[in-house]
């Protein structure tokens, strides 16, 4: 079951010729607060192929999950800036409206792994209908007809069939994000974003959903962004590594080049706080905080962190650097 192009069968959407299944362009969402807008998502900017997965890296509170909101369109009341563009398999799905997004693009053409799958998952409902809810809502299929893929998709992901008839809490965490990735392969979208799968699960549990995404991307052909702060697990999936700093990417590569020998101050920092088993140096740790996304500074946004920083790090903001890899740092200028 291979994963379709859903947005370029629509006769009634506009494509281009895409060679890329996603384009991110100058991506931004703000939020309305007491204190001002937040600056969450502020300029991002990036692109994923076929069959291919990229980890976007980063501190907690840099933006991660605010990306994966803005991907896909899960928004709340208070957002003051939406705009960009987002070219999924050719198609600017920022140009559709709520009604055209939710029909053709969420769940079809890209669907989500939520950070805590207990939270994601109705209760009293059982796990095999909550499943099946996509493809009854998007492919149209009968009960009947949605049970039968909900079997074979419980089978890539490595559910019990059984468990089609129990409730999320008689599941165990491992089970349960295992639930909610079949909940998002149903449909057989081209991506799906992972926010965070592994977070509340122990090691050898993430090894196993590892596996899983990895055999999946290697059977069906899907993609994956995996949103996360784990170096070392995300490290078994990535083809390419994204860094993500008060709101922006500020370095992007093929992870064959990034773990070896990241360029950015703040990416060197962050590899080098993971601790190794055969390494005799202590994991070091990143002083002082990131910036407020609500007054972010003029210049390079990890200048107060920087132990290289210089004049023009503080009043001008570094931009991307051409060629095969990508930092937004003044330093490799």
């Amino acid at each position: 079951m291979e994963s379709r192009n859903l947005l370029l069968e629509n006769p009634v959407l506009k494509t281009m010729d895409a060679p890329r299944l996603l384009h991110i362009e100058n991506l931004v969402l703000h939020f309305r607060t007491q204190t001002g807008a937040v600056q969450a998502v502020d300029g991002v900017n990036f692109d994923l192929d076929y069959n291919r997965a990229v980890v976007i890296l980063g501190e907690s509170g840099c933006g991660k999950t605010s990306l994966s909101k803005a991907l896909l369109r899960l928004l709340p009341r208070n957002v003051d800036k939406y705009t960009g563009k987002v070219f999924l398999q050719g198609v600017d799905v920022m140009t559709l409206n709520n009604d055209e997004y939710r029909k053709n693009v969420r769940w079809v053409g890209m669907s989500l792994v939520p950070q805590a799958a207990m939270n994601a998952l109705n209760p009293v409902l059982k796990v095999g209908d909550q499943v099946a809810e996509p493809a009854l809502l998007h492919l149209g299929l009968s009960k009947t007809d949605s049970l039968k893929l909900v079997y074979k998709m419980f089978q890539h992901v490595g559910v019990p069939l059984d468990f089609v008839d129990r409730y999320p809490f008689e599941l165990s965490g491992g089970m349960r994000q295992r639930v909610a990735l079949a909940m998002a392969l149903i449909t057989s979208p081209s991506l799906i974003v992972l926010d965070e799968p592994t977070s509340a699960l122990d090691l050898l549990t993430q090894a196993n959903i590892m596996n899983v995404l990895k055999r999946i991307k290697h059977e069906l052909g899907t993609s994956f962004i995996l949103i996360t702060h784990d170096i070392a697990t995300s490290s078994e999936l990535a083809d390419e590594v994204a860094i993500m700093y008060a709101g922006q990417i500020v370095e992007t590569g093929n992870a064959r080049d990034f773990f070896p020998a990241p360029l950015h101050p703040y990416s060197q920092m962050l590899m080098a706080s993971v601790p190794r088993l055969r390494s005799e140096s202590d994991p070091m740790f990143i002083t002082g905080q990131p910036p407020s996304l609500a007054n972010p500074p003029k210049g390079c946004r990890f200048a107060a962190r920087c132990p290289f920083r210089f004049e023009k790090c503080v009043e001008e903001p570094p931009v991307f650097q051409k060629g095969n890899r990508k930092v937004k740092c003044w330093l490799h200028e």
